[in-house]
């Protein structure tokens, strides 16, 4: 199975399980104090699936750059009168 086919099965699990605890606070109760655990702990994890599932949709897809196409025909060497060899100074001096 894939991620997301996991993923929408643990959110099937935890609807079910959200279902079952709201009949069980119907039944019990929504005072006392396990019940409220209970029903917190299903919220956290609904949260955390949530988080997982957003973690996941970010992992499956990562963005390729674009690819950019260089040409093989040689620069105009105009475009380097202005400038130094690097690390070799000015063309009309010498290095010391």
């Amino acid at each position: 199975m894939s991620v997301y086919d996991e993923l929408t099965s643990v959110q099937r699990c935890l609807d079910d399980l959200y279902r079952s605890v709201g009949r069980l606070e119907q039944q019990i109760g929504s005072g006392g104090l396990d019940i409220r655990r209970v029903r917190t702990d299903a919220d956290h994890l609904r949260e955390s699936v949530a988080l997982l599932r957003e973690a996941a949709s970010v992992h499956a897809s990562p963005r390729r750059p674009d690819l950019v196409t260089i040409s093989d025909a040689p620069y105009d060497n105009t475009l380097w009168t202005d400038s130094d060899d690097e690390g070799l100074g000015a063309r009309d001096r010498h290095a010391p």
